[in-house]
């Protein structure tokens, strides 16, 4: 077989550019023909790979080279995010059993390597890891034809990944929002309670009757609670940034003390930790009255579960790469999942948990969630969630150096 030319090379970028990502690929791709060959050991035989792969390491889709078969030759850093594997556990296995329903895959892959087309698309499902991710994810698939080997790339395009970019713009234009009317509107409340108590307390001064001080009482206890209500609608934005090098298991460690120490009997809290993630710089006691607000929220949800000895909630570390949060593309990102097995978040309210005083539970004061919400973002991070009845999971996003 010839040696493949750099036009060649570079032409595959191009077809794939019906994905966005393919595009960038193009650039550094193009000067790779004089690089020497890479090749992979099949079970039958050898094959071999275009130079300078590693490149795609640097694109947010997942992409994969496999043979005619369907066997994975290469996945880059993406694919092995997304599917909750190592690379090495994917490499040489079929790329098709990643798929439910794979046969008008297995159809394309073939007819595009014998050169019928040169690309196709389809929307396909993608298996995970099942103890990392609960469902499969949706995503199109572009097929390509390498002018290489007869082999074929596949880049798969997360369908929610465009959704979610456009709910995380919304989440940060409606947090500015939000925090825009909860300053005016404190300090609206502010003024006319400071007036309200101190009439009160004068009030009680001169009542002749001290039976009749229970309804003056009454008035500066009300007072004293809408004080304290405001106080910490305020506190985020009035509170300085401690900035220091954070370790996020350590922040993980002292959640968990603290809530098994409130709730010691029916609840486990499993740890799955990445022991590899980097410290960064940010506010230590700001991520911990975070991580608690979302963990001790799940653990009152749990109230069953603990009761029976069935409450489970899990936190999971774990790494990602090339990450967009709030409209910037970071190369490295943690994600933290606070993961329970609890009954779910009422649908009717799901959209809205993050707004203040939203809240699904009685007597709750729909303020911890959005002080986790504001904390997090403060750090250029955002909280995801995704929940049904049986499994809730929480996603704290955190840009890392």
């Amino acid at each position: 077989m010839s040696r493949p030319c750099a036009e060649s090379w570079a032409s595959w970028a191009a077809q794939g550019s019906e994905g966005l990502s393919m595009a960038k690929a193009r650039q550094s791709s193009a000067t790779v023909a004089v690089a020497s060959e890479e090749s992979v050991r099949s079970h039958g035989g050898a094959w071999r790979l275009p130079p300078h792969l590693d490149t795609l390491d640097y694109l947010a889709t997942m992409v994969s080279v496999v043979a005619p078969d369907g066997q994975c030759l290469f996945a880059n850093a993406a694919f092995e995010e997304v599917l909750g594997l190592s690379r090495r556990s994917v490499l040489h296995d079929s790329i098709f059993d990643w798929f439910i329903e794979p046969i008008l895959l297995k159809d394309i892959v073939a007819a595009v390597a014998r050169n019928e087309y040169a690309t196709s698309r389809l929307q396909a499902e993608l298996k995970r890891h099942p103890h990392v991710f609960g469902e499969p994810l949706p995503v199109q698939v572009i097929v390509t034809r390498l002018d290489f080997e007869d082999l074929v790339l596949i880049e798969l395009v997360e369908i929610e990944q465009q959704t979610r970019q456009e709910r995380e713009e919304r989440a940060l234009d409606q947090a500015q929002a939000n925090k825009e009317l909860i300053r005016n509107l404190a300090h609206e409340i502010k003024n006319p309670l400071g007036g309200i108590r101190g009439s009160a307390q004068l009030l009680q001064m001169e009542l002749p009757n001290k039976s009749l001080t229970e309804y003056t009482q009454v008035i500066i206890h009300e007072a004293d609670r809408l004080q304290a209500l405001v106080d910490r609608l305020l506190a985020p934005h009035k509170r300085p940034h401690l900035v220091a090098d954070v370790n996020i298991h350590e922040v993980c460690e002292r959640v968990r003390s603290l809530v098994l120490a409130e709730f010691p009997k029916g609840l486990t809290v499993w740890r799955d930790y990445d022991t590899s993630l980097p410290e960064f710089r940010g506010d230590r006691e700001q991520l911990i009255q975070a991580v608690l607000n979302i963990v001790h929220n799940a653990a009152q949800a749990l109230a069953d579960g603990i009761a029976a000895g069935e409450a489970i909630i899990t936190l999971r570390t774990r790494v990602v790469r090339q990450l967009t949060i709030n409209r910037q593309l970071h190369r490295l990102a943690l994600v933290l999942h606070i993961e329970d097995n609890g009954p779910g978040i009422p649908e009717t309210i799901r959209d809205r948990i993050f707004f203040p005083l939203v809240s699904g539970r009685e007597g709750g004061s729909g303020l911890g969630l959005t002080l986790a919400q504001t904390f997090v973002q403060q750090h250029q991070g955002t909280i995801e969630c995704e929940s049904e009845p049986g499994r809730t999971v929480f996603k704290i996003l955190i840009p890392l150096p």
